[in-house]
């Protein structure tokens, strides 16, 4: 796991690279067709990935965008209209039976296809229309690390090309993932002891750094075996938030943009209340909490750097509390559901 994520800058860097023309490619092929509205199919990380793009579907491309529910086209068979819909699906390995079996399903309704995998000869990428390979390298590690870094940027890359934006912003990234991963393993090992006996843990953010709390839940059940729940800020206020108290830890991602003062709200409230808070974001955000470095970029592209220090932390927390991150009980590194 720690090759892994040192492995990050260089993966983006591969991506920024090799990548561009064959997904300007793609994007060209999209804005051909016009689809009307997006859907997109993932499971587990990649589902976090799905859901930062249908973020930019919905805010850069003004289209409506939904994450789709396999088990409809697979177990139920459901058949519906897909004419002038963009499925893309998003899968490290490519090779989960049901993210494949939907998109063969969509193509089959009418939709225009894209796969977005680790893996050019994935069944999923054979199934698709279109391709784009997230060009990470090979990953040790079962808990993803630079898949998933490598699969934002790629949906960014190409989504913000179908729109018609500049992408140049996106270069800085492999050189702030660098400088973040050295930057953060200080403050991520002087954070994590104070979690080793934790039972519980809440996770929360807003827009587009929603994914990152759902990633980082996920990296910690994986890795920790810690019971660990992502929520929206504004779901958080919506009963959540009642049992929150000094013994349920939060960690709260609150990048600069325009859901910060909606973010910073919440927490404020969280640290009223007696609750435990660590930050990612600048320390001056909620100058009373700990904090884990985030450098400052477009808000859009910040999901990328986010999820560093929470890789780190899970990794440094599961060895802390005894456990193996590299092999989690019972997980296999391509997860194979229908």
């Amino acid at each position: 796991m720690t090759q892994d994520i040192a492995e990050q800058p260089e993966a983006l860097r591969r991506l920024l690279v090799e990548g561009t023309g064959p997904i300007a490619a793609v994007a060209r092929a999209i804005t051909q067709r016009r689809p009307r509205f997006v859907l997109l199919v993932a499971r587990g990380t990649s589902d976090h990935a799905a859901l930062y793009a249908k973020y930019l579907v919905e805010i850069r491309l003004g289209l409506p965008a939904g994450l789709a529910s396999p088990s409809t086209l697979t177990i139920y068979r459901a058949r519906p209209d897909l004419r002038d819909v963009l499925v893309i699906a998003v899968s490290q390995s490519g090779g989960s039976p049901d993210l494949t079996g939907s998109l063969q399903a969509a193509r089959e309704c009418g939709a225009l296809t894209v796969a977005v995998t680790n893996n050019a000869g994935s069944a999923l990428a054979e199934a698709a229309e279109f391709h784009v390979d997230v060009l990470a390298g090979h990953e040790r590690a079962v808990a993803a690390t630079k898949t998933y870094t490598s699969e934002l940027l790629a949906l960014y890359l190409l989504l913000e090309a179908v729109a018609g934006g500049d992408t140049a912003a996106a270069t800085a990234l492999p050189d702030l993932t660098e400088q973040l991963i050295g930057q953060a393993a200080e403050p991520v090992a002087a954070a994590a002891p104070r979690y080793r006996f934790a039972e519980q843990m809440i996770t929360t953010a807003r827009g587009y750094a929603y994914c990152t709390a759902r990633e980082a839940a996920l990296k910690l059940m994986e890795t920790c075996y810690l019971s660990a729940q992502a929520f929206s800020g504004a779901d958080l206020l919506h009963g959540p938030l009642a049992m929150v108290d000094r013994e349920m830890p939060v960690i709260g991602v609150v990048p600069r943009g325009k859901a910060e003062g909606a973010t910073r709200d919440v927490l404020d409230r969280l640290v009223a209340g007696g609750g435990d808070l660590l930050v990612v974001g600048d320390a001056d955000i909620i100058p009373t909490a700990a904090h884990l470095p985030l450098p400052r970029v477009a808000e859009e592209l910040s999901p990328v750097l986010e999820i560093v220090p929470l890789q780190l932390l899970a990794r440094d927390l599961a060895v802390a509390r005894g456990g193996n991150p590299d092999a989690p009980r019972g997980l296999t590194k391509v997860t194979e559901t229908w």
